[in-house]
């Protein structure tokens, strides 16, 4: 009887001190489970779909631009951001170009495909801040002042899936600008 009630007592403590073993809660940024090793996490099936889909609305995005610049009088070329550009005035050629951090002047007039004005904005801004567009920012380093490019950009450099309140979300724009 005595034999039983200690190996009832270590069959106890041995459950306790395995219990105790267990590591202790994590926060949520240091937890493991469907992490990798980098820290970034595993994707998961809706992850991967999502990314599918992204990926092939921007291509769609890509060859309806191509299209469109194909039927254009303008030179354009293909820029950053994948971004179709053709500058209209060279400017002030004597002029620097813009260099990252650097605050400018920028007038935008941004209309849809079909040439319908969508917004008409002079921001003050530093170049490569993320304070345009992405298609402006990437592209407005290569200008001079008082420099003129037509842009036609993909919605996923210009306004993006939830546009800016003016511009619809997906929108692929015409964005003129100039570079005071």
């Amino acid at each position: 009887m005595k034999r039983d009630r200690s190996i009832g007592w270590l069959l106890a403590l041995s459950v306790l001190c395995a219990g105790c073993a267990q590591p202790s809660p994590q926060r949520p940024s240091q937890r493991m489970n469907g992490t990798a090793q980098t820290g970034a996490p595993a994707a998961d099936s809706a992850t991967l779909a999502l990314l599918e889909l992204n990926r092939q609305l921007a291509s769609s995005a890509d060859r309806q631009l191509a299209q469109w610049v194909n039927t254009q009088d303008l030179p354009y070329a293909l820029y950053e951001a994948g971004t179709w550009m053709a500058v209209t005035d060279k400017g002030d050629e004597a002029s620097a170009t813009p260099a990252h951090g650097q605050e400018c002047t920028v007038h935008m007039r941004v209309s849809d495909l079909d040439g319908h004005l969508l917004w008409d904005s002079e921001t003050t801004s530093r170049i490569g801040m993320n304070e345009l567009p992405q298609a402006v920012d990437a592209n407005i380093g290569s200008l001079h002042r008082g420099a003129k490019a037509r842009l036609i950009a993909p919605w996923y450099s210009a306004f993006g899936l939830k546009g800016n309140g003016v511009v619809p979300p997906y929108e692929n724009v015409i964005i003129d600008i100039e570079l005071k």
